[in-house]
């Protein structure tokens, strides 16, 4: 037999047992998020969570102590995948106001590039943007780095960020809004199991999400014209899974591999 590579102690790194427990707790996160995406969490019981995320009942209470403790930690895993994205988004870029309109653009093309992740940020609202510290660090930053840089002029960046994740939730909407409906259809978010008549015509409009990032730089105190400029300046190629894809997509739904998707 092989020897340890030399200057690698015996006993470090995670053990064949972490490793199983890191599988089952991923799993059941995986079911959890797909439950929030599908249907929400309401009267789902453990017996259908370990179901769906095809490990043993007595498995759920060695990692969580309660189905609100799983939910809470399926809204931050999905918080961080949104704050890693927007990251990756806005890496090199140096103008905070590009990168604040790139995030935005980003976002509104969420039930294009990740569809579990939109309908999971439209069921859980402002609690998605919170979990984990994900969109007030970050954009805060962005608006005060923005005002520093004389691209914004407002007067309280806290009050902004209160207008930004409120803008972000109905461009979301308005892109996930069922045919013949239009805006605010999702009312009360029990409809959407409506998500599959998506409207194709207000999902080809490839300019909402720019015409939303137009108006609120245009919020945040720059120039008409060069809020329109800044607002439609090209997309970089956002890194996701491993491998680069443009975003947002305009022709369908990205499949979204994974251990999320097969817990669907």
């Amino acid at each position: 037999m092989s020897s340890p590579a030399a200057g690698t102690p015996r006993g470090t790194g995670p053990t064949r047992t972490d490793r199983r427990r890191a599988r089952t707790r991923g799993a059941l996160v995986a079911a959890a998020r797909a439950i929030l995406s599908d249907q929400g969490p309401a009267d789902v019981s453990i017996q259908q969570i370990t179901n769906c995320a095809d490990v043993g009942f007595g498995s759920f209470y060695n990692h969580f102590s309660s189905k609100a403790e799983l939910f809470e930690a399926a809204v931050a895993d999905a918080a961080e995948e949104y704050g890693t994205l927007l990251d990756d988004s806005t890496a090199g870029l140096t103008d905070p106001a590009e990168q604040f309109a790139v995030g935005v653009r980003i976002t509104g093309g969420l039930p294009d590039t990740h569809p579990q992740l939109a309908r999971i940020l439209m069921r859980t609202g402002l609690v998605s943007m919170r979990a984990g510290s994900v969109l007030p660090p970050r954009a805060l930053g962005l608006i005060v780095r923005g005002m520093d840089a004389g691209r914004f002029r407002v007067a309280d960046p806290h009050v902004a960020l209160a207008g930004v994740a409120g803008c972000l939730l109905g461009l979301v909407e308005l892109r996930m809004a069922p045919a013949g409906d239009g805006f605010g259809a999702l009312g009360g978010l029990n409809g959407l199991d409506a998500l599959d008549g998506l409207d194709g015509e207000l999902r080809g409009q490839e300019d909402i999400c720019e015409q939303m990032a137009e108006l609120m730089l245009r919020m945040l105190g720059m120039p008409a014209e060069e809020a329109a400029e800044v607002a439609r300046r090209p997309l970089p190629a956002a890194r996701w899974g491993g491998g680069a894809v443009p975003v947002p997509a305009v022709a369908g739904a990205r499949d979204e591999a994974g251990p999320a998707a097969a817990a669907r």
